[in-house]
């Protein structure tokens, strides 16, 4: 399996990224050496992708094959595709506070950790539907990790489309997120833009 070994903060800077958006509360105060450079239209539109795939943690191929799905469904394919990123499973779980980064969720959906729908799904890129029940294992509550997640995580906003009870490390999708509902600073019709040509 194909894993970006990349450290964040650095690659953060490359990309012009605030690290908040992966779940990272560290800073860097280096600059990037290309910031203040005048960037061509194709460089944009290759950054918007590449901060799409890093914030997502997906790899080309899989990308490209969710912006395929994106074009074919109704709507606008930019909107399509963010909503696609944000349905995955790994980051459902990091956006419900049971990870403290997104590499982390995708950690924790890797070993088992999570049930959807009573069932367990061991596929990060998993794609949840409106109504699904997504909760951490029993025997997975009493391990000193989530305790240590649920200190980080206890303070941080949940997002409307989601129902979540902390304590009980157990959350509801009440709707599909629509574009204005996800934070993630990314300009996704560049990356159509880009894909079109």
């Amino acid at each position: 399996m194909a894993v970006d070994k990349t450290p964040v903060l650095k690659r953060c800077r490359s990309l012009e990224l605030d690290p908040v958006f992966l779940g990272y509360d560290k800073k860097s105060n280096r600059k990037s050496p290309r910031a203040g450079k005048k960037v061509s239209e194709y460089a944009l539109q290759l950054r918007a992708k590449q901060q799409a795939k890093f914030i997502y943690g997906v790899l080309e191929k899989p990308f490209r094959n969710y912006y395929e799905k994106a074009d074919m469904m109704k709507g606008q394919t930019g909107e399509n595709l963010m909503v696609l990123l944000e349905r995955r499973l790994d980051s459902v779980v990091f956006r419900m506070g049971f990870a403290r980064t997104r590499r982390e969720a995708r950690q924790v959906v890797d070993h088992k950790h999570i049930l959807v729908n009573g069932k367990v799904i061991n596929i990060p890129s998993y794609l949840i539907k409106a109504g699904d029940v997504i909760e951490v294992k029993e025997k997975a509550k009493e391990m000193q990790r989530y305790k240590d997640i649920q200190e980080v995580t206890n303070g941080r906003l949940v997002p409307e489309w989601m129902d979540v009870d902390q304590d009980a490390m157990k959350g509801t999708i009440k709707a599909l997120p629509t574009r204005e509902m996800i934070d993630v600073p990314v300009d996704e019709m560049a990356i159509v833009e880009l894909y079109s040509k």
